[in-house]
């Protein structure tokens, strides 16, 4: 760290400057008796003191895409997942054996209109039965969220009725299990009043617990005991630990930017804060009619998804974090970098670790 190597430094200069030879007695004696001074060190313990993670460059893989897709102008969305067990990056040096949608954690983010059909195939390529829980779906669970067995597959349509920000998820037991290995994703349907223009993003928050031990590939694996004591390794926006921390999120000064944020869990409740700015307005759990406004901080619960109005009102960076400082601390992090209108292509060198 910074500090230890700031140490190292005064130490070492403080050694060169003492001269050569011995004290006299009486002033030796003065400094024995003398009580030691307690040097404070003031600098701070992270480059970004609110986000407790520091901006710089990672030679990880690039960063999983924090823009909202546009939506597709059709009234029925042909979807289809396949269920999959892979290995992802979940943080950095950090290769994980996920069970995904599509072969990615979280899933695609899928994006429809209020009163759209979605059209939607399952295939179950994993080894495992395997199942998915739309939560924007109105439709009965024992007939179209069963258990897939291996190889297996099952078509049905449903109708996205209301508007908000929305979970799914692999519900086969233990549905803490799926979910802590990486089976879940973000349904946003728009209201039929389209919102205003803004610059959007989806950020799906999730937890990993690691087990002390790794496959003969280095790659981590889930630890069920410190999953149920509620004791995350990582947690994680968009499925790795602070990547829009080393790779912040380009904004402008005074644009409406909208956050959809869901909160796949399995355990930890988010609550969401943007440093520096305060919403405009929340809409809490897919709420179009009554939104919070002016507001700093706020829950999402475990399985809900909440949609968050800022406008960051100067350059700089501005990290989101969830305020639960331990869940920022272990990667719940991210920074908005807004770029200075007076030098939009200018890019402001990364923070040093």
């Amino acid at each position: 760290m910074v500090w230890h190597r700031a140490w190292l430094v005064v130490a070492f200069v403080v050694a060169g400057c003492r001269p050569s030879g011995s004290a006299p007695e009486g002033a030796q004696a003065a400094r024995q008796a003398a009580p030691a001074r307690t040097q404070v060190d003031s600098t701070p313990p992270a480059n970004i003191s609110h986000g407790e993670a520091p901006v710089g460059t990672s030679e990880d893989p690039p960063p999983v895409p924090a823009l909202l897709p546009p939506r597709e102008r059709t009234r029925v969305h042909k979807v289809r997942f396949e269920m999959t067990h892979a290995t992802v990056t979940i943080a950095p040096n950090v290769r994980y054996a996920g069970w995904t949608f599509q072969n990615q954690v979280p899933g695609p983010t899928l994006r429809v209109a209020q009163g759209d059909t979605i059209d939607f195939t399952l295939v179950n390529r994993a080894n495992i039965p395997h199942s998915l829980d739309f939560h924007a779906a109105e439709i009965a669970p024992d007939k179209y969220y069963r258990n897939l067995m291996p190889n297996d597959s099952l078509q049905y349509r449903f109708v996205a009725r209301v508007p908000g920000a929305f979970m799914y998820h692999c519900g086969t037991a233990p549905v803490a299990l799926h979910i802590a290995n990486g089976m879940y994703g973000a349904l946003i349907v728009d209201p039929a009043t389209p919102r205003p223009p803004a610059k959007e993003l989806v950020l799906v928050q999730s937890e990993f617990y690691l087990s002390p031990t790794k496959d003969k590939d280095g790659v981590a694996q889930l630890d069920w005991n410190r999953m149920l004591n509620l004791s995350p390794d990582h947690v994680v926006f968009n499925g790795r630990a602070s990547q829009y921390a080393t790779n912040p999120i380009e904004v402008m000064p005074g644009e409406l930017i909208r956050m959809y944020v869901v909160n796949a869990g399995p355990n930890r409740i988010s609550s969401f804060h943007v440093v520096g700015g305060i919403f405009e307005r929340v809409f809490q759990d897919g709420s179009s009619t009554t939104p919070l406004v002016g507001v700093q901080t706020v829950n999402v619960p475990v399985g809900g998804g909440s949609i968050f109005e800022v406008r960051l009102r100067e350059p700089g960076d501005y990290p989101f974090v969830t305020h639960a400082f331990a869940d920022a601390t272990k990667g719940g992090v991210g920074v908005l970098r807004a770029i200075d209108p007076a030098n939009p292509n200018a890019k402001r060198p990364p923070m040093q670790h």
